[in-house]
């Protein structure tokens, strides 16, 4: 009979289920064992359809529970969302005489590192080290998880290093961490260490790559994971895509995508979106848009990045029939939203309908215009050729904390000053821009907008200011793939392998344009 009640308890599907089971339990004499107990606490931790309310309750009619059932009960509470209470949980059973085992640590740490408690994930460690539970391995990557959740990436190494038999998820969460800190040397160095690599570790250094704008990196190492026979999952095509999207790299973007559909990988909600955007930003907005238009179910990320592509190719009538449409479709647009459809309406010179939109964004939607959004409209009217306009709204804009937030504003102001000949107006855009920012770009334009009205000397006194201030010019860099090879170059680079030829064709082309000008003059 006993055994016919266990086994009751493990079909339980609803909570429904699970009380008539409890009653079934509690009159087969099962009411107080304690394994029954840890069978129906588990059941309540699950997040689907388990009670936590239920749990509680029932956990508080245990006269003397065991560390089983003190674990069952932690892990319900964090799974559940109660995470404040998964601490409070353990340091009542502290207080109470009991000794944590292997099994209790990771669900604190993991609460711990959730609320960024780091005095008291520091308290949870000394109980680790007094108790010799580091060298767990469930303990120790909790550890190392929690270190690199506190940006603490010293401590996690420390105990990655002592930590006898490590296995992929210890290898995965040390790299990660230094990759969330943009250390991607040590990453690496760390990935070239490991004795065998699985997807998870492949997926943290290739992912890590990206993040960190490493995109040849990234792309290079996806190779190498496809020449270890190593599968790739959701995860890492992202991660690819993206790195294409950025390079421009659209050869290498299409075998991705055909490679998806010759698998016939499902396509998920965030995959269907970096394509999208993918092909978008490498120049095909035909085949982002079709892709748009095939996705059966859509996110405000698909339909910011959707808007943003035809912003980006100047199509700013596209992008506001886009975002109506978002609007019929019950999407709420968000922050990013905005500054795309700020974006399209300045590269169509749309001023008064950006304006509208404006007014749209705050009284409808109640979102509070950031440095970006003021930073687009900035454009948008200095486009239109509304230059005082442009300055009494970046005169009004709330002082930020952070003075990159108000440098945004100011630079767009100064780039459309300096498109447009205002020079006394890009003159105080840039010194206040001087006091933001240790940038080289402000002097440029700056510079270049003097030279441009004839005023050499002040363009040698900006140049010779930045000398002085010891500001350098990040040189001028452009890519292009040829057969499946990204070649980057640099301004005033000399140490490219084929620099000779590159020059000699370059000095053919500007021969035959010289050429062609002579021929035009002429007729």
């Amino acid at each position: 009979m006993s055994s016919r009640c266990l086994k009751l308890l493990e079909k339980c599907k609803t909570m429904k289920q699970l009380r008539q089971a409890h009653g079934q339990a509690i009159s087969c004499g099962l009411g107080t064992n304690n394994f029954a107990l840890s069978r129906l606490l588990a059941f309540c931790a699950n997040p689907t359809h388990g009670s936590l309310t239920y749990a509680w309750n029932l956990f508080q009619h245990i006269q003397n529970p065991t560390i089983c059932i003190c674990n069952t009960m932690i892990k319900a509470f964090f799974l559940k969302g109660e995470v404040f209470k998964t601490i409070c949980f353990y340091t009542d059973m502290m207080n109470n005489g009991m000794s944590p085992d292997n099994y209790t640590f990771p669900y604190v740490l993991k609460a711990c590192t959730k609320l960024q408690y780091v005095y008291f994930g520091e308290l949870v460690y000394g109980h680790c080290l007094k108790l010799g539970f580091v060298s767990d391995i469930f303990v120790g990557n909790a550890l190392i998880a929690m270190y690199c959740g506190f940006d603490n990436v010293k401590v996690a190494r420390f105990i990655f290093d002592e930590i006898p038999r490590l296995d992929f998820v210890s290898w995965t969460l040390m790299i990660s961490g230094y990759v969330k800190m943009g250390d991607i040397d040590n990453a690496r160095l760390l990935f070239d260490e490991a004795p065998l690599k699985d997807r998870g570790i492949w997926g943290a250094m290739i992912s890590g790559y990206v993040q960190n704008n490493c995109f040849k990196e990234g792309l290079y190492m996806f190779r190498l994971m496809q020449m270890s026979g190593i599968e790739p999952d959701e995860g890492i095509f992202v991660s690819i895509i993206c790195a294409c999207a950025h390079l421009g790299a659209l050869d290498t973007g299409i075998w991705v995508h055909k490679y998806l559909d010759q698998q016939k990988f499902p396509l998920s909600l965030r995959l269907s979106t970096c394509l999208v955007d993918m092909y978008a930003k490498c120049g095909n907005l035909d085949m982002a848009k079709k892709l748009f238009d095939e996705m059966q179910q859509r996110d405000v990320v698909s339909w910011n990045v959707m808007i943003s592509g035809m912003a980006m190719h100047g199509d700013g009538e596209s992008a506001l029939e886009l975002f109506r449409q978002m609007e019929e479709d019950g999407v709420r647009p968000d922050d990013i939203t905005f500054i795309a459809v700020f974006s399209a309406c300045s590269y169509s010179g749309m001023v008064f309908e950006g304006l509208r939109i404006l007014d749209r964004m705050c009284n409808v939607y109640k979102i509070e215009p950031k440095s970006e959004h003021f930073g687009c409209i900035i454009d948008l009217l200095s486009r239109g050729g509304l230059f005082e306009e442009a300055n009494q709204i970046i005169q009004g804009i709330p002082d930020s904390s952070n003075p990159s937030d108000e440098a945004i504003a100011w630079r767009a102001l100064l780039s459309s000053c300096c498109s447009n000949g205002q020079t006394k107006l890009a003159e105080v855009a840039a010194k206040k821009l001087m006091q933001l920012e240790h940038h080289s770009g402000v002097y440029v334009l700056l510079s270049n907008l003097y030279a441009a009205s004839g005023k050499h000397n002040d363009a040698k006194r900006i140049k010779q200011m930045m000398k002085n201030r010891g500001v350098n010019k990040a040189p001028g860099c452009s890519s292009v793939k040829i057969n499946g090879v990204v070649h980057e170059f640099i301004a005033g680079e000399k140490s490219h392998p084929q620099l000779e030829d590159i020059h000699s064709i370059l000095e053919k082309l500007d021969n035959q344009l010289d050429y062609a000008g002579e021929i035009i003059t002429f007729a």
